[in-house]
C-alpha cells in the first residue's frame, strides 16, 4: 500500500538528478527534513518553485514509507525572488538552508526548528522586522536555538564558576555554559567571546555577530559536523566571511 502526506515545507536545497528531474531537501512542520525526487524539476516553472528559502505546500509520495519518494508542490511565499536584491540577506537565506540541511536529521518531526526558521525566514524577508534584532544576531540566535534542539544546548543564564548572572562575557569551549568577566580573565584566551544580543542587550554590531557565528561555530562544529566527518556548511563560510568584512 502506498504512503502519501500533505505538509507546509521550507525549500532547503534541490540538486539536478538525472536530465529532468532534481531531488530536494524540505523542512517540514510535522515531517521533519525530507527528502524527495521532484520529476521534470529542471523545467523553468519548477526552477523557480525549488529556490531554497520558498514556502511550499508539498505532497510526499512512496510505494513503502523508507523510499526515497517523490515531491510535488504549490508555491505559498516565494521568499527567495523577494530578497533577490539584498546581497546580505541571501547570504543569510543561504546559510540557513545549508546548516539545516546538514545539521537536521532526516524524517525527524522538529516541530520548534520549523516554526524557528520560518519566523527568521520572515524577518529576512522583512515581514518580521523588530528594532531591537538585527537580522545578523537573528540568525545567531536561530544557531543557538537549533543546537538546543539538537540536544546540545548553551547555558548563558549565569556563570559556571560563580553561579552569579552578572557580567557575562565569555562562554567555556568546553562545557558550553557563561563565564563572568571577573571569573574568566585569566583564562580570556582560551574562552569563547558572548555577544551581547544572546543576553537581550542590544541588536547586534558586526563585531558582536561575527562573535556569535564563533561561538555558535565552534559547538556546531565539535557536535554535529566533526562527529560525521563533514565540515560547516560553505555557504556558512562564506557568511562568516561577509560579516567580518563588515
Amino acid at each position: 500500500m502506498a504512503v502519501e502526506w500533505r505538509d507546509d515545507a521550507i525549500v532547503l536545497s534541490a540538486r539536478p538528478h538525472g536530465e529532468t528531474s532534481v531531488l530536494a531537501s524540505v523542512l517540514t512542520r510535522d515531517h521533519g527534513r525530507h527528502p524527495g525526487l521532484v520529476r521534470g524539476g529542471v523545467g523553468r516553472a519548477a526552477r523557480g518553485l525549488w529556490q531554497p528559502g520558498n514556502r511550499l505546500s508539498v505532497t510526499w509520495k512512496a510505494r513503502l514509507a523508507d523510499h526515497l519518494g517523490t515531491l510535488t508542490g504549490e508555491m505559498t511565499d516565494a521568499l527567495a525572488a523577494r530578497i533577490m536584491d539584498d546581497p546580505g540577506r541571501l547570504a543569510l537565506l543561504a546559510a540557513v538552508c545549508a546548516v539545516a540541511d546538514a545539521a537536521a536529521p532526516e524524517r525527524e518531526t522538529m516541530p520548534r526548528l520549523f516554526e524557528d526558521t520560518v519566523a527568521l525566514l520572515a524577518l529576512l524577508a522583512g515581514v518580521e522586522a523588530p528594532d531591537s534584532v538585527s537580522p545578523g544576531a537573528a540568525y545567531v540566535v536561530w544557531e543557538v536555538r537549533l543546537l538546543a534542539d539538537l540536544g546540545f544546548g548553551l547555558d548563558l543564564s549565569r556563570c559556571a564558576a560563580t553561579g552569579t548572572n552578572d557580567d557575562l562575557v565569555f562562554v567555556s569551549p568546553k562545557s558550553g555554559r557563561a563565564v563572568s568577566a571577573s571569573a574568566g580573565e585569566p583564562y580570556r584566551d582560551r574562552l569563547l567571546p558572548l555577544p551581547p544580543f544572546l543576553l537581550g542587550q542590544g541588536g547586534g554590531t558586526a563585531p558582536e555577530i561575527a562573535d556569535g557565528l564563533r561561538l555558535t561555530g565552534a559547538f556546531l562544529e565539535r557536535h554535529v559536523f566533526h562527529p560525521r566527518n563533514r565540515p560547516l556548511p560553505a555557504a556558512r563560510e562564506r557568511l562568516v566571511e561577509r560579516v567580518g568584512r563588515a
